[in-house]
């Protein structure tokens, strides 16, 4: 049976989600412990690919197993049990059998923290930025970019992909306690694009690039014409949604 499982990690320790040589990744450790806990090798297929650093209040991946009835209750604590306390497992849900955690994936959330003052309590948490910011402005940007489709000028170069079109559904500034929070929903996103944008709308902040210059930089379609990619530990993917129709209710 095909499984969703519903994680939390801190990104700091892990060089990203996928699994690479000579380095430890969130997939891999998610394998291991799904695999010793089960006693058999189980493969995992996340929502998406974070990078390095990058951090998840919500990720999902899918699995395949065949998991005893008197494990599967416990299963969730038994893995938490298994893991360090920098990933978490919420949930574990039967899904259909062509349920897919990232191709099934409709609608995805980012935040981006930043933080204008030093606070020991969000170290390697958030971004800090000392110069002052005009949120009226970054946040008439980030307006703008919503009527916009093509995001090739925020996408990492020489990323595989057939299309660089995003349906960008919302994107926000906010005020939180010593900083601001942005967030940012859509049905897909490339590679670096998040931390592109952050970085752009950190410009317009600092009236280094005007709203209007925004829009010409989009329509450029070069990486070169954005602003700088702000530094990985201050982003977080917060959200994916399905639709509810891959659920099997009741298991």
């Amino acid at each position: 049976m095909r499984y969703f499982i519903s994680l939390a990690y801190n990104g700091t320790p892990f060089h990203g989600w996928q699994c690479q040589p000579n380095a430890i990744s969130v997939q891999e450790v998610l394998e291991d412990a799904l695999s010793t806990v089960l006693r058999t090798p189980i493969k995992v297929t996340g929502a998406g690919r974070t990078d390095t650093g990058v951090h998840a209040k919500l990720m999902i991946a899918h699995f395949d197993a065949s998991i005893p009835e008197d494990i599967y209750g416990n299963l969730v604590y038994l893995l938490n049990q298994f893991l360090k306390t920098d990933l978490v497992i919420h949930s574990i849900s039967p899904v259909k059998e062509d349920a897919h955690a990232r191709f099934d994936a409709q609608i995805r959330t980012y935040e981006y923290h930043i933080d204008l003052e030093k606070n020991p309590f969000s170290k390697g948490l958030a971004y800090l930025f000392r110069d002052a910011l005009d949120l009226d402005k970054m946040n008439e940007a980030a307006q703008l970019m919503q009527t916009f489709k093509d995001f090739e000028a925020f996408s990492k170069t020489h990323t595989d992909v057939k299309t660089f079109f995003c349906d960008i559904s919302n994107a926000e500034w906010t005020k939180k306690e010593g900083g601001y929070v942005f967030k940012i929903t859509a049905n897909r996103f490339l590679r670096n694009m998040v931390r592109a944008i952050v970085g752009t709308l950190l410009d317009v902040g600092t009236n280094k690039t005007t709203i209007e210059q925004v829009g010409e930089i989009i329509k450029s379609k070069q990486r070169s014409n954005a602003g700088f990619s702000v530094p990985a530990h201050g982003l977080y993917l917060t959200d994916i949604q399905y639709p509810d129709n891959i659920y099997i209710i009741n298991g």
